[in-house]
């Protein structure tokens, strides 16, 4: 951990601040390193250029939360249990990092909470929020359940996410196992300082996913249902001064998922639209929010029929993915227009760009690419010619 801790400071350093985003066309991009394993994706990328997201373990059974400096991969650990992740844009550019561990209890109720479905394995066992500094990964406290998980955090000491209370809620889904209501909650400024958010009335659950530094927190509200997504978003939403606003949807009450949110206050995620037959059955296309216009459809490459826009930076320059029948994907959006990122690529590399899940405001992406050849699936580092 003291390598780590060095190796970051002398990098923030160098990175320094952030410059403004290259206007050249083309990428220069390369993978970065792993943990070992064969599968690793970069989630999110600061104004610094640290890069963060997973990599998976030898054997590709586990997979810890990693960073990335240098093209190396660091591993930061779990808190006492098999898997961790950063699973979210984070976008602190002071170097904290926050996600989710695996702890070494085994969950009392049988939970398999939202993880789950992030992790190579389901294992049974508890799963916390954490925040990292500089070498140390802290767990964040619940609502007095048993799981929570922390999704961003802003440069002011506010970390989001949401967490389980200890009320068995009858709109829990058991068929996912999931027994507890969780409500979208904030942490900060110190760790163990909690807050639940309001959540729209009728409903009983919910998560924060993004925050700025204007304090604006964005998230779902919904049914406990799965835990993660579906109808848990049945509304994607904005908190702001204390009151929850509810961004609206693109027909259809179900996965309606706020993924980041700029300093402008401007939100994109992905959101359910008619036409994948029932409500619940996953059938998005990317969004953007803005508070003249509301809620847009971003739509997705021709031919594809899902999209999701992952990250946004100042600018307004949007990414994320397009999937259709051969598979998905990386995408940028600018001024309205989508277009393929690997059409982007400077000659001399060969992976597919597979999803691009955040953008800074020097315009680097970063996300997960995939080698046709060896199946191996990378994180990737685009910058833009110029920069």
């Amino acid at each position: 951990m003291r390598r780590i801790t060095s190796v970051l400071v002398v990098a923030l350093c160098v990175m320094g601040t952030s410059m403004p985003a290259a206007a050249a066309g083309r990428y220069q991009v390369r993978n970065l390193g792993s943990l070992g394993g064969t599968s690793s994706a970069g989630i999110s990328i600061n104004n610094g250029g640290l890069v963060s997201g997973f990599s998976n373990l030898p054997g590709n059974q586990n997979m810890h939360a990693a960073l990335w400096l240098g093209g190396s991969a660091f591993d930061l650990g779990t808190l006492g249990g098999a898997n961790s992740g950063i699973t979210w844009p984070v976008k602190n550019d002071t170097g904290v990092l926050v996600g989710i561990a695996e702890t070494a209890q085994v969950d009392p109720l049988g939970e398999n909470w939202s993880c789950s479905a992030f992790f190579p394995t389901v294992t049974g066992h508890t799963c916390l929020g954490f925040v990292w500094r500089w070498g140390h990964m802290q767990a964040l406290p619940t609502l007095g359940g048993n799981n929570g998980f922390a999704a961003g955090a802003n440069n002011l000491g506010l970390i989001v996410g949401w967490a389980e209370n200890a009320v068995h809620d009858p709109t829990c889904d058991p068929a996912a196992k999931q027994v507890l209501q969780f409500k979208p909650v904030v942490w900060g400024p110190a760790d163990d300082d909690i807050r639940a958010l309001p959540v729209i009335q009728g409903d009983t659950s919910g998560a924060a996913t993004a925050i700025n530094d204007q304090g604006q927190i964005v998230g779902i509200s919904g049914l406990c249902d799965q835990a993660v997504g579906r109808y848990s978003a049945i509304h994607a939403v904005m908190w702001q001064h204390h009151h929850v606003i509810d961004l609206g949807n693109l027909g259809v009450l179900a996965w309606n998922t706020p993924m980041a949110i700029n300093e402008h206050g401007v939100v994109v995620g992905f959101a359910n639209v008619p036409g994948g037959g029932s409500a619940g059955n996953f059938n998005a296309h990317a969004f953007i929010w803005t508070a003249a216009a509301g809620m847009r459809d971003l739509g997705t490459l021709p031919g594809d029929a899902i999209s999701e826009a992952l990250g946004i930076n100042d600018q307004g320059v949007i990414v994320g993915e397009s999937c259709g029948a051969n598979g998905c994907r990386a995408v940028r959006w600018r001024n309205g227009s989508i277009v393929d990122l690997n059409t982007l690529v400077a000659p001399g590399y060969t992976d597919q760009l597979v999803y691009a899940n955040d953008i800074n405001d020097a315009g680097e992406i970063t996300g997960q690419s995939t080698n046709a050849t060896t199946g191996v699936s990378s994180t990737f580092l685009a910058i833009p010619d110029g920069f």
